[in-house]
């Protein structure tokens, strides 16, 4: 009887033991993958916002002449994709003086705000 009594109370001890080890790989597996999943993110914003550069110096800063409407959208459709209020508003600054004096805010100035951080 006492070593049936033995025998159970090792086994309840190592399923308890394999419990807690599961239990804890599982906690290190969940805080890996948060950790790995805002890496992620940042990578896609990074994407984004080389995208949007490409663009951006390509159109405005090498280009020739104006800028026509499916630029102009291509950019703003990447400026919102990147996520950034204070980005958009300063793209926002930008766009406006295109249509008042460009000499207020000139392609230079937006881009060196932009490629500050």
């Amino acid at each position: 009887m006492q070593k049936i009594r033995l025998a159970v109370i090792i086994l309840i001890t190592l399923l308890a033991a394999s419990n807690i080890f599961i239990a804890a790989q599982y906690v290190l597996s969940q805080i890996e993958l948060n950790r790995v999943n805002g890496q992620l993110q940042v990578q896609q914003v990074n994407q984004k916002s080389l995208s949007f550069a490409k663009i951006f110096v390509d159109k405005f800063l090498l280009g020739q002449g104006t800028v026509g409407f499916e630029d102009r959208l291509k950019l703003e459709n990447a400026v919102r994709e990147i996520n950034d209020p204070e980005i958009f508003s300063q793209w926002q600054k930008f766009t406006a003086s295109q249509t008042t004096i460009r000499r207020k805010y000139p392609p230079e100035s937006f881009l060196i705000f932009y490629l500050k951080d």
